[in-house]
């Protein structure tokens, strides 16, 4: 197996795992995941919609395609219980799976070896994780499982059945 069909296994895999809970959730979407609140399903779409229109610019520097959206997803958002606050789900939605598709063919465009160039603009702390394309990559992958969990504690608190 190349790098390239390992790191395109972990965007797939992640890609449906994070879909199908956040499809659970469409209508239950403004659910926090614990009494405390933390990130609820529509932030987190929003979010990882942000993420994935990211990694162009970090790799090349061109702009997030959503980058109005960074003070309501970027990392020290806070999740609000208000819908009118946000974009529609289907807008974000929308917009993940379209950034997530123009990302599939980026990497498509590569090549083994372009995995290993290095990034024009890793985001400030985390220089390790996106020092490179594939690593870039990688790191999205994974980022999508991490908030995934957050979408199923918030179908558990909204009683809602996978």
């Amino acid at each position: 197996m190349q790098t390239k069909d390992a790191i395109k296994f972990a965007l797939a895999a992640s890609h449906g795992a994070v879909l199908s809970v956040i499809d659970d959730m469409k209508d239950a979407a403004l659910t926090f995941p614990t009494a405390n609140g933390g990130c609820h399903p529509l932030w987190v779409l929003g979010h990882l919609a942000l993420v994935e229109g990211s990694i162009p610019a970090v790799l090349t520097g061109e702009p997030n395609a959503v980058g109005e959206w960074g003070a309501l997803f970027g990392e020290h958002s806070q999740p609000i219980a208000d819908a009118a606050a946000y974009p529609a789900f289907a807008e974000l939605r929308a917009a993940y799976v379209r950034l997530r598709e123009r990302n599939l063919a980026l990497l498509d465009s590569l090549t083994e070896a372009d995995l290993d160039k290095a990034t024009v603009a890793p985001p400030k702390g985390r220089e390790r994780e996106f020092a490179t394309y594939g690593t870039s990559f990688l790191a999205l992958a994974l980022h999508q499982m991490i908030h995934r969990s957050h979408v199923t504690d918030a179908r558990r608190a909204a009683a809602v059945a996978a």
